[in-house]
């Protein structure tokens, strides 16, 4: 089952993703995409790292999601990607632009066959305004299109607000 959890900054999405996980009853692995470049980033991966439970597995790949995702998928097994957006600004600061594009179509091609149950968490950045600078107006388009790919081939949608879930596609929570 693949489910998409979208929402603002700080609005619960990672927290709901990390309970629905844990209520899963599976083998959870947690799939970080962030790479920790400065204090504060340190900061955000410690508070996440101190939230979920000691048992469950974690992948850190910034760039490969995909091939993480292929290798990590089976029967039994939940992955919480965390984050997509994260994983977007990684690719998109790279010199070679074509990778994204790569790495995106490798993405949308595998994530229909993979089996158990995978949570990808994700900022939805398309509510606000129209950013100035062309790499951040180029990162809300990218987002927005690679979310509605992936709302197309989700099983559930869900929405954070201030904690809160609403179910946008598939069954109630």
């Amino acid at each position: 089952m693949l489910e998409l959890i979208l929402g603002g900054a700080r609005s619960g999405k990672s927290r709901l993703a990390e309970k629905l996980a844990d209520e899963s009853g599976l083998e959870v692995v947690y799939i970080a995409t962030s790479q920790p470049l400065d204090g504060e980033m340190n900061a955000r991966v410690a508070q996440h790292r101190a939230r979920r439970p000691a048992h469950w597995a974690l992948v850190e790949e910034p760039l490969a999601l995909a091939r993480v995702l292929r290798e990590q998928a089976a029967p039994g097994r939940c992955l919480l990607v965390d984050c997509l957006t994260l994983w977007l600004t990684n690719l998109l600061m790279l010199e070679n632009s074509a990778r994204l594009e790569a790495e995106r179509e490798l993405l949308l091609g595998c994530v229909d066959a993979l089996p158990g149950r995978i949570l990808l968490v994700s900022n939805e950045t398309g509510l606000g305004v129209v950013p100035l600078g062309e790499l951040t107006r180029r990162y809300v388009d990218e987002a927005g299109w690679l979310h509605q790919a992936l709302a197309e081939r989700s099983q559930r949608v869900l929405f954070t607000v201030a904690g809160l879930p609403m179910v946008l596609k598939g069954d109630a929570l």
